[in-house]
């Protein structure tokens, strides 16, 4: 077929390439144009087939996945690296996609999901392993939090609970000050600790003389 998804096997191991080649060239929507068992050889054959996508796996002999897939991009930046490997650990995910690759995916996927993932890179959509997709998405959010000010999604009366936790008061004590229920108070406490991801009210407190919301003499 002349509109064919091209496709570049990249894995060390024969037996992965004959699997999935085997699966592959069953299909006639897909044309695989070679193989490689290394990063070094994968990068003569971009250039000479300038593949739709390439399976690449990530750890090889030589120059590994990673490395190849950054060098994928640039010798043709139009040809789509999809990770197909045994490793979901941080140290391999980042890397792998820092480097380029569109989606990443584990060995234990089924065939033709498999497909399905080819499919989607040829259109330029990404996919991402269940496994990886979570650990992209912890590490996305744990990054968030650590751009933004925790105080700043804290009410105007959170932070008047705030200070006055600080400041020794009890609930009751709260509910006297504020003249509010103690229903209430519970409740903005609550979602103080929630929100600045504290255990406690001692944390509370220790973390908002820490951090200059209320202060010696005030």
């Amino acid at each position: 077929m002349d509109n064919a998804i091209t496709i570049l096997l990249v894995d060390d191991h024969a037996i992965v390439r004959e699997g999935v080649r085997g699966f592959l060239d069953a299909h006639a929507e897909f044309t695989v144009v070679g193989e490689a068992d290394s990063g070094s050889a994968a990068l003569k054959l971009v250039e000479e087939h300038i593949p739709d996508v390439i399976l690449m796996d990530l750890v090889m002999p030589g120059m590994d996945g990673v490395e190849a897939t950054r060098q994928v991009k640039t010798i043709s930046p139009r040809s789509q690296v999809v990770v197909l490997t045994s490793y979901h650990e941080d140290e391999h995910i980042f890397p792998a996609l820092q480097a380029g690759a569109l989606s990443y995916t584990l060995k234990d996927i089924d065939m033709e999901e498999l497909a399905d993932v080819v499919r989607k890179a040829a259109l330029k959509e990404a996919w991402l392993h269940p496994r990886v997709a979570s650990r992209v998405l912890q590490e996305l959010h744990g990054r968030m939090k650590d751009k933004v000010n925790p105080f700043t999604t804290l009410t105007t009366r959170e932070m008047e609970v705030l200070k006055l936790i600080a400041d020794g008061l009890s609930n009751s004590e709260l509910t006297e000050e504020l003249v509010i229920s103690l229903h209430t108070v519970k409740g903005h406490v609550s979602n103080i600790l929630s929100k600045l991801h504290l255990a406690d009210r001692t944390q509370a407190a220790v973390y908002a003389w820490k951090e200059g919301v209320v202060r010696r003499g005030n």
